[in-house]
């Protein structure tokens, strides 16, 4: 029988939940005051005197933002689509095939995604500036893959590792090869992982800095991150703009992730009970 939580567990839980959700509230907040109310008593106040969404319009009509906002919807896109393809092959190749070195090759996925971008960014640069691939989405999706690779692989491996032994086997049986094996049997129940994979690919690839700073370096290829930290003027720092961009760029993602929340916790929980 399971126990019931006690008034001290919520009161526990308000608090995390305010102490996790107090930055972006208060960024929220920073969006709607106008430049006057940012700085001075009024700065630490949760009432806002004279509320304005001009911070809104300033960041869409004096600012490519809009542009931003497509380069990283394309790229994080584009490269989300590309890692779980490639991972769902690799993963039920690891997870599944018998084939010497498997192990090797696993520990190399994860070892790559340990090398710090500014010690790879160099050389990725070089590359891509002698093959023209600088300003363009593919020069960035070819790094990112540096990331989202070993991070969809390490992952799918793990869910393809946590579906039964018998479904191959029965496969197997029934004469099917290994393509069918993949997208008919392993590929349908493993969806909650593919899906809950692509979701962290897609947010890692939507938040990704120091590619994006060092190799697009037009004003019409830069994506949201590198177009925010560009706001800053030489004597000013326009912190209401910021904080509007800032919220423009996080509500599309919290939305997805509520509206997904269940094949999220569906993948993330995936295996964990005994079968």
């Amino acid at each position: 029988m399971q126990k019931k939580a006690g008034p001290l567990f919520y009161v526990f839980l308000i608090l995390f939940l305010f102490a996790v959700m107090f930055p972006f509230l208060w960024q929220m907040l920073a969006s709607f005051k106008p430049p006057g109310e940012l700085f001075g008593e009024s700065a630490f106040s949760i009432a806002i005197k004279e509320p304005t969404f001009n911070n809104y319009n300033l960041v869409f009509t004096e600012r490519p933002f809009g542009t931003y906002l497509w380069n990283s919807l394309a790229v994080a896109t584009l490269t989300t689509v590309y890692a779980i393809v490639v991972s769902v092959f690799a993963s039920y190749a690891i997870a599944w095939l018998n084939f010497k070195g498997k192990t090797v090759i696993l520990g190399i996925v994860l070892a790559v995604s340990m090398f710090p971008q500014i010690a790879t960014i160099s050389p990725i640069f070089m590359f891509l500036q002698s093959v023209g691939l600088t300003n363009s989405w593919l020069g960035l999706i070819i790094p990112y893959t540096t990331f989202a690779l070993p991070l969809a692989v390490w992952n799918l491996t793990i869910f393809f590792r946590k579906l039964p032994l018998d479904l191959a086997e029965a496969a197997k049986m029934d004469g099917a090869s290994i393509w069918q094996t993949l997208t008919k049997v392993f590929l349908p129940l493993a969806m909650p992982g593919v899906f809950t994979t692509a979701i962290l690919v897609f947010i890692a690839a939507w938040n990704e800095f120091l590619f994006a700073l060092t190799i697009n370096t037009e004003e019409s290829m830069k994506t949201v991150p590198v177009g925010i930290a560009m706001f800053q003027g030489q004597f000013t720092i326009p912190w209401a703009e910021i904080s509007a961009a800032s919220i423009v760029v996080t509500v599309p993602l919290v939305v997805m992730v509520l509206i997904f929340q269940r094949r999220i916790v569906s993948g993330l929980t995936s295996g964990a009970v005994k079968e």
